[in-house]
């Protein structure tokens, strides 16, 4: 097995080759909502949270969208700076980008004005994952500290399908997700 840097890097040229292969058009109708089994375990007026995807990341700024015309209220990762513990705050309009901003990574977030909030249903990013729901993830650890000082009612992956393994260099930190959501179907047990 890779050791998880390499690991990581393999993980990212088989997502860039993987999504350099969707012809756009495809692309776009991916990911527009939760699959039903997801749905169903969704509790209504609940905060969730996504990601604002980056390059070859999954499209969760789609299921930031379809959650908001629902009425549930939608965070973003927020980071202070590069060694800040990780919060969230409010995604006030997410058919709207302008109002956000970089963070120390290159991502975007919402300003720092922006209301906290505790998510209690986590839609997360992934680098690679298991079947069972194991993840690892880019390798600064947000993630799996604030599913295990905030652990949410749901924490579900999102990930293209070719970002599977069969196994991960786990460590004692690494926090499980209760599924991932691909294009084609969901692991885990909901």
């Amino acid at each position: 097995m890779l050791d998880k840097k390499s690991l990581r890097a393999e993980l990212k040229r088989r997502r860039a080759d993987y999504v350099a292969a969707i012809p756009d058009n495809q692309r776009a109708l991916l990911f527009r909502r939760p699959p039903g089994p997801v749905l169903e375990r969704v509790p209504e007026g609940a905060v969730i949270s996504v990601f604002h995807e980056m390059a070859g990341e999954v499209p969760a700024s789609n299921y930031a969208r379809f959650f908001f015309e629902r009425g549930h209220r939608v965070a973003l990762p927020w980071l202070e700076s590069r060694g800040a513990p990780m919060q969230f705050r409010e995604w006030a309009n997410p058919f709207l980008d302008d109002g956000l901003v970089p963070d120390p990574y290159g991502a975007f977030q919402p300003p720092a004005d922006a209301a906290l909030l505790v998510p209690e249903v986590m839609f997360c990013p992934l680098l690679g994952f298991t079947a069972q729901g194991e993840r690892i993830g880019y390798g600064a650890g947000f993630y799996d500290r604030w599913l295990t000082d905030h652990p949410p009612l749901l924490a579900i992956g999102l990930a293209w399908d070719c970002q599977r393994v069969d196994e991960l260099p786990l460590e004692p930190h690494d926090r499980p997700l209760h599924a991932v959501v691909t294009a084609t179907r969901i692991y885990g047990e909901l």
